[in-house]
């Protein structure tokens, strides 16, 4: 082979983190969504009390769930009350990004302390090219990634699961067959006995539409694209994504690992257990822009970023969608003045109907010297019109104070 890539998986990532602080929970179906109202209450004689879904009422979905969980049908994506119904006795944990994104730089260094050509994917997942990376090529990777699985749990307690192939494309449908804890390996030979027979859409790439098609076509294994004619394809799906899908159904990847990139953009956003009127709601969706953009800021200090844009998105009772955007004079990631240019951009939307999300999102994104934030604040953004009038801001509990200092003196609307 000419190379060796990995993809190491983290098997049910979230969960998983949330098994090690509720290690009584494991062997249970266990959904993980909604909001900070679900999570578990600690008991005076010991122990915790834990939400279960069929008390749940809302409009939340999954984002993770374990592999008990899955068992009854629930998966990622998937409305709460829906997954009641699946199996209501599961336990509902609220989402801790701050706990999963510090285990996701735990195990990503465990990884690059044995292999440092690392091209991450997201908080759960990465690809490592183990020829780059100066590791032993006698064992043909498996001793490798043997030794990267271990060190994952020595690091956080956590399984993961490593697909070896010769590339990419191979190597991520490799790590999906023998979850949990697996380490797969695709060798020369074994495309036709280990691929061809999966479902086409097991290809990264391959969306649900494309599936479909595939299929009105008679396509529905790998092997059976694989087998079909290309120039077909080609007249179906268009030149470059009919040629993809017949290289691929082949195998053949030639992208490297990429070690950088930078991001075009970084946002926060939520939904809303209930439908939020932005007048009659107007203190509630006060608070929640505020936190939006002080972990907005955070993000951008964390990752050494400032944002020359600041936008916000809007999805309505209707589910229609809505996003404005305003740049500034000069790059910021403070959250004043990203709070600042969020109510500028609201002021451009319809804001008298309800509202089903809220988001804001930073682009235009550089590396450079700090602008002053009280100027950010003053001068990056113009003014309210003269006489615009000023409600007074809400009360707040504690747990509703900016982190990062976003101007409590600025309301949601003028």
């Amino acid at each position: 082979m000419a190379r060796w890539i990995a993809h190491l998986d983290m098997d049910a990532f979230y969960a998983s983190v949330d098994l090690l602080r509720y290690p009584m929970l494991a062997g249970s179906p266990v959904v993980i969504g909604g909001a900070r109202m679900h999570a578990p209450t600690p008991l005076p004689e010991g122990g915790y009390a834990f939400a279960r879904l069929r008390d749940y009422a809302g409009r939340g979905v999954v984002t993770t769930a374990t592999y008990e969980a899955r068992a009854f049908g629930i998966r990622s994506g998937m409305g709460l009350m829906k997954c009641a119904a699946l199996c209501p006795d599961a336990v509902l944990l609220p989402t801790d990004f701050d706990e999963y994104r510090r285990h996701s730089r735990a195990f990503k260094d465990a990884v690059a302390g044995i292999a440092p050509v690392i091209e991450d994917r997201g908080i759960d997942e990465i690809y490592i090219d183990l020829g780059a990376s100066g590791a032993d090529r006698s064992d043909s990777g498996r001793g490798i990634a043997l030794r990267i699985r271990a060190a994952v749990r020595a690091a956080t307690g956590l399984s993961c699961s490593i697909g070896l192939a010769p590339n990419k494309l191979l190597a991520k449908i490799a790590s999906e067959l023998d979850k949990p804890d697996g380490l797969t390996l695709i060798a020369e030979g074994d495309l036709e006995r280990r691929i061809w027979p999966l479902p086409a859409s097991r290809i990264n790439g391959i969306g649900p539409k494309a599936a479909a098609r595939l299929a009105e076509a008679g396509i529905a294994t790998i092997g059976d694209l694989a087998r079909a004619d290309r120039l077909a394809l080609v007249v179906s799906f268009g030149q470059s994504y009919g040629h993809w899908l017949h290289e691929s159904a082949h195998g053949r990847d030639d992208r490297p690992v990429v070690t950088h990139s930078e991001p075009k953009s970084i946002s926060r956003e939520t939904t809303f257990e209930r439908d939020l009127h932005p007048r009659r709601d107007r203190d509630e969706l006060t608070a929640i822009l505020t936190q939006l953009c002080d972990k907005l800021a955070g993000d951008l200090e964390r990752k050494g970023y400032r944002a020359r844009t600041i936008g916000i998105k809007l999805r309505y009772d209707d589910f229609s969608i809505v996003t404005r955007d305003r740049s500034a004079a000069h790059a910021l990631r403070d959250a004043p003045s990203i709070l600042a240019a969020a109510r500028d951009c609201l002021r451009r939307a319809d804001l008298g109907r309800r509202l089903r999300l809220l988001g804001v999102r930073a682009a235009g994104l550089v590396v450079e010297p700090a602008v002053d934030a009280q100027a950010g604040v003053h001068a990056a953004f113009a003014a309210p019109a003269p006489g615009a009038a000023r409600a007074a801001e809400p009360e707040r509990s504690a747990h509703d104070a900016p982190r990062r200092g976003a101007s409590a003196s600025l309301p949601l609307f003028d």
